[in-house]
């Protein structure tokens, strides 16, 4: 059975058994309303339910932008958030000022670079991975390529002598 909340008009799905015969007071979950109940009579006719399926909900179109969209930001505030933020001292970037730009010419992107220091750290840990492969493949090496013993020989020779002046260099 269906019931109306005579206030707010909000139906509820109420079981039959729920509203005796001599009715019962019932109150709406929505504006706390109370009233009195009857039990409603079944009428003759008996309407058709139509599926699911072809029931469409209609959704209210809005009138304005979408919330969070570009243009809803723009109206609520202004040309941008960051200048917003910027010009009310919210933000804790500090702005650049715009270079004046030259005539069309080559425009480069102004990309963080790899850095000095980044290349040299790169290249000792290249270079490091690369010793470590050869010490680990020499004796591989020098049975197929005997000719290049004394070669690897005299590169881990060079290697050591290195390390022994960097390490008194360090003392």
């Amino acid at each position: 059975m269906i019931i109306t909340c005579t206030e707010c008009k909000k139906q509820f799905v109420v079981p039959d058994n729920a509203i005796p015969a001599e009715g019962r007071t019932v109150q709406c979950s929505s504006c706390s309303n109370e009233w009195k109940q009857l039990p409603l009579k079944k009428s003759g006719i008996v309407k058709k339910k139509t599926p699911p399926s072809t029931i469409r909900k209609i959704a209210k179109k809005s009138k304005g932008p979408i919330p969070y969209s570009k243009e809803y930001m723009q109206q609520k505030w202004g040309a941008s958030v960051q200048s917003y933020a910027v010009d009310k001292g919210l933000s804790k970037k500090i702005p650049r000022p715009k270079k004046p730009q030259k005539q069309k010419s080559i425009q480069v992107a102004e990309k963080p670079g790899f850095g000095f220091f980044s290349y040299i750290i790169t290249l000792s840990i290249f270079a490091i991975a690369i010793i470590g492969v050869v010490d680990l493949a020499k004796n591989i090496i020098v049975s197929r390529l005997p000719f290049l013993e004394p070669y690897i020989e005299h590169f881990f020779e060079t290697i050591n002598n290195f390390k022994i002046f960097i390490l008194d260099l360090y003392r």
